[in-house]
């Protein structure tokens, strides 16, 4: 059993190979039938494959004998016959076994899909998304070719071996008897070789799997990449990454370089023994020329298969490590899941409860520590604080992101661990700083919040979001593509449309990172007003920059070193003369300080209106 470190301990068991065995040919049973068809005419093609050397036997000690011409006429009408209806059930074992691959493969990259998607918001801190992907893809490949073409093909060359093996017994026991002395030399090379095969191969798939890590992460800041000029450094670092493959691989082709010709000479050197002791019987009248010959070829068919068979096995060495990367990923079970009695709520009022709440990422370094916040139906709060306090991290508790150490979250005074995740998120939405969107058209990003949404439900989300206008000047309108991430859009027109697709959710509970702190004045007005809407009626938590959004809630809890040190409205916390009161002033000094250098450029103080000073002066505290 291994233990994977991190906060939850996550305990899996890492199968030994027969378990692994065992689960790979599972993959197998929904498709038994089409495995039975290509049994079956893999059978056949092997049973026909034996007898072409018996009919060169018949054509060698008869027919060249007694030079009978309409014998070797019948003989070879009869052997294209067998060549025909060996390439038909070639044909029927070739589609059968790839159509059973390429369903596996469909079978396994959606229950790794799935299994991704049950996984919590901490496991994708956790791991890096490139190696996720490497897993379902080049993995899941070496996974289908070891269940299908390579499983096949063992039965397929153990058949024609065995079958060979048995008619070089009748032909001669002698001779049978001194070709199987030299098989187990070449088993004891092919399992020293498959050893090493394993080993690896497991290195090459984990570097292959860090350079999609790193070509990933370029790709996804490909916009910080331009801008810092870095794309030589990218470059290199994508190089080491490839040339670290590049030689992880070169190994593995070097033991496959030295196993290949070994196999060989130990085969063909096996057949030169046999041809010298198949000679001496001859000679000494045990058997006959096309016995011999006969022999000779099943001799080399028995070499071939078994040469195979020890490449397969170092084939099959090679791609355990993929599949236990695989079973890996689907052993592991997801640190959020819901109790088996749990229930799924239609309509929560949104009151919104953290009791002695107490979290940490790893152990000893906690983030939380006895949060207590009652949060009444319909009210604003506001959370305030220094970098690090610990205010994103209360925001993920409340959707059950992650689950507290300590303590309890409640809505509607139900536990959230008590309620599915599914009808709890669906009774929450939330509005990040930086809005990243999906791909496809502003249609499909603001439908993401209801998809059976209708058109007129839609157009009014988006006019409520202050959306409508500009999507409506874009040359596609609500079908325009956004881009990766968004890119296409403006940050404020992303915002409006989340904004959207917030209101098209309609939630009880509003989770909102202001998002305004790096928008220009015109496009925060229209994200501000459209929040304005979006909050109405609804529960609102907001991780508050600016001060604008300070004055707009209810109450303001400030947070600090992990503990809510202060909470009231903004004038209680004025006269309370704490963290908010220092920090209110320190915005407004560095106000004061702006309007010095105004004057310096001929507006003088006297002459500026209080009510013109400008209160989205982001907090010098900054945020999580």
């Amino acid at each position: 059993m291994r233990r994977r470190p991190g906060k939850a301990n996550e305990e899996i068991f890492t199968p030994d190979v027969p378990v692994q065995w065992q689960r790979m040919l599972s993959l197998l049973r929904p498709y038994i039938g089409w495995m039975i068809i290509a049994v079956i005419a893999l059978v056949g093609s092997s049973a026909l494959s034996l007898v072409f050397p018996a009919i060169i036997q018949q054509v060698v000690d008869t027919v060249l004998q007694e030079r009978n011409t309409q014998l070797l006429n019948q003989i070879t009408v009869a052997l294209l016959g067998v060549f025909l209806l060996q390439s038909l059930t070639t044909l029927v074992q070739t589609y059968a076994v790839n159509y059973v691959g390429e369903r596996i493969v469909m079978d396994v990259r959606v229950k790794l899909y799935d299994r991704l998607l049950d996984f919590s918001l901490g496991f994708f801190t956790e791991n890096r998304v490139g190696e996720l992907i490497s897993r379902m893809s080049s993995d899941v490949t070496k996974l289908q070719s070891v269940i299908t073409n390579n499983i096949t093909t063992l039965l397929s060359q153990a058949l024609t071996m065995i079958g060979s093996i048995v008619i070089m017994f009748v032909i001669n026991w002698r001779l049978c008897l001194f070709i199987l002395v030299l098989i187990p030399i070449i088993m004891v090379v092919g399992m020293v070789f498959g050893i090493f095969f394993r080993r690896y191969s497991e290195r090459v798939q984990q570097e292959i799997a860090e350079s999609t890590i790193v070509a990933e992460e370029v790709f996804q800041n490909i916009r910080e990449v331009k801008s810092f000029a870095r794309e030589p450094y990218e470059k290199n670092r994508y190089n080491s990454a490839i040339d670290r493959a590049f030689d992880a691989t070169v190994r593995l082709l070097r033991i496959r370089a030295v196993f290949g010709p070994l196999v060989a000479f130990l085969g063909f050197g096996a057949l030169a023994a046999l041809l010298w002791f198949g000679g001496r019987e001859v000679i000494d009248g045990r058997l006959t020329g096309g016995a011999l010959v006969a022999f000779l070829i099943y001799g080399l068919t028995v070499a071939s298969s078994f040469g195979r068979l020890v490449g397969l096995y170092s084939q099959f060495q090679e791609a355990m490590g993929a599949t236990k990367r695989i079973f890996y990923l689907l052993d592991l079970a997801p640190q959020i899941k819901d109790k088996p009695n749990a229930r799924a709520i239609q309509h929560v009022e949104g009151h919104i409860q953290l009791d002695g709440v107490s979290f940490a990422y790893t152990q000893n370094h906690p983030v939380l520590q006895d949060i207590n916040l009652d949060i009444a139906p319909g009210e604003v709060v506001a959370l305030v604080g220094p970098s690090g306090a610990g205010k994103s991290t209360l925001f993920n508790l409340i959707p059950r992101f992650y689950d507290v150490d300590a303590g309890n979250v409640k809505i509607d005074n139900m536990d959230v661990r008590d309620v599915t995740q599914s009808s709890l998120r669906a009774q929450i939405g939330i509005v990040p700083q930086e809005t990243l969107l999906f791909g496809g058209t502003i249609r499909e990003n603001i439908l993401y919040g209801r998809l059976d949404a209708h058109e007129e439900d839609l157009i009014a989300a988006a006019k409520a979001a202050n959306a409508h206008d500009f999507i409506m000047l874009l040359p596609d309108q609500y079908e325009t593509i956004v881009g990766e991430r968004g890119v296409r859009l403006s940050g404020g027109q992303r915002q409006r449309v989340a904004i959207a697709r917030a209101i098209l959710k309609d939630p009880r509970v509003l989770l909102l990172d202001e998002a305004t702190s790096s928008l220009d004045n015109e496009s925060e007005h229209l994200v501000q007003e459209a929040l304005g809407r979006l909050m109405q009626d609804r529960t609102t938590l907001i991780i508050a920059h600016r001060l604008s959004t300070v004055r707009i809630a209810h109450r303001i809890a400030v947070v600090e070193e992990g503990h809510i040190i202060e909470l009231g409205t903004h004038d209680e916390l004025m006269a309370h003369d704490g963290l908010y009161a220092r920090l209110y002033d320190m915005q407004f000094r560095d106000t004061d300080m702006m309007d010095t250098t105004m004057d310096s450029e001929g507006t003088h103080p006297e002459d500026v209106d209080p009510e013109d000073i400008d209160p989205n002066v982001e907090l010098p505290a900054g945020a999580d």
